[in-house]
């Protein structure tokens, strides 16, 4: 099983020249833990940690691009977007300021 697979990911692997370049320092145990799972992996120590960078990094940026609601908040929201209530005095007080101001 590959790390991608284990993962539940599937990096992406560009066709082409590599240009990007990223420099990290690491404790010497970390480097050697990574070693170590590059080669149960059967990859090389760059091809392991690039994919694991880009692994982490996707799974981050789903977490930050989706919002999970309960059953409870997903009816409420529901029922907002069906139902709308009706404008209070203080927002249609500042629509009619901001008509007034642009002169429209």
């Amino acid at each position: 099983m590959s790390l991608a697979d284990a993962m539940g990911a599937q990096p992406s692997m560009p066709s082409g020249q590599k240009t990007a370049r990223l420099e990290i320092r690491l404790r010497p145990e970390q480097k050697e833990l990574l070693e170590r799972a590059a080669a149960l992996q059967g990859a090389s120590l760059i091809d392991f940690a690039t994919v694991s960078l880009e692994i982490a990094a996707a799974q981050v940026v789903q977490l930050h691009q989706t919002i999970a609601l309960s059953a409870l908040d997903s009816r409420a929201f529901m029922n907002a977007l069906l139902d709308p209530p009706q404008p209070g005095e203080r927002l249609v007080n500042a629509l009619e300021r901001h008509r007034e101001r642009l002169g429209r």
